[in-house]
């Protein structure tokens, strides 16, 4: 397998994501309040922060399959109902709700940004296969903390039903237990099994 870690992560942006960070962080927790900070993709954003500067191979990887498939598919679909109207995924509807902090709704097109800085921290430091235990340990910790101290109106990871929308055809706590097992297997294993291929194809090349 080849090892990429000798070319390590570019200092420009680490910079410039630092500075992202530094501006969007401050401004979510005066937009929207410190909860926010529950979502998986803004636990993401912190540890990515980390392993830009540490060049941690696991904590990027494991910020890769946190990011990877869910910022392509909210990129997707903001898109898709910019230019049709129609959501073919969901989760998104805030972007287009005028009561909804414009500036927040401005910020939060850092979903497309996340996948490619992950993305290009996964390819100059290469792919740690252990990253999907650690990512799914991390997921079980911060959805059911998600569950017990945020709002149910905000359904933060959609811990009180998918897609953003709320559900009452499970018991809660059955169904917050299946979200917690779906969650890894749904979003993080096909980006994993996708990277195991990778490294496969390019130990060859």
């Amino acid at each position: 397998m080849i090892d990429f870690s000798a070319a390590g992560v570019p200092r420009w942006l680490k910079l410039a994501f630092t500075l992202w960070v530094l501006v969007w962080a401050p401004s979510y927790v005066v937009l929207l309040g410190a909860q926010n900070f529950f979502w998986l993709c803004n636990v993401a954003s912190f540890l990515l922060l980390v392993a830009l500067w540490s060049e941690h191979r696991t904590l990027m990887s494991m910020q890769w399959l946190a990011v990877a498939l869910v910022g392509s598919l909210w990129s997707l679909d903001v898109a898709t109902a910019a230019l049709t109207g129609v959501h073919p995924i969901g989760g998104t509807e805030y972007m287009f709700d005028p009561e909804h902090p414009p500036m927040a709704r401005a910020m939060s097109l850092y979903h497309v940004v996340l996948p490619l800085v992950a993305g290009i921290g996964v390819a100059k430091l290469g792919y740690a296969r252990r990253a999907l235990l650690w990512q799914t340990l991390l997921t079980w910790i911060v959805v059911p903390l998600s569950y017990l101290l945020t709002e149910a109106e905000r359904n933060i990871n959609w811990v009180h039903g998918p897609f953003g929308q709320p559900q009452d055809s499970l018991n809660p706590l059955l169904y917050l237990f299946l979200l917690s097992l779906l969650w890894p297997v749904i979003v993080y294993l096909p980006v994993h099994l996708l990277m195991i291929g990778w490294q496969r194809w390019r130990s060859q090349a």
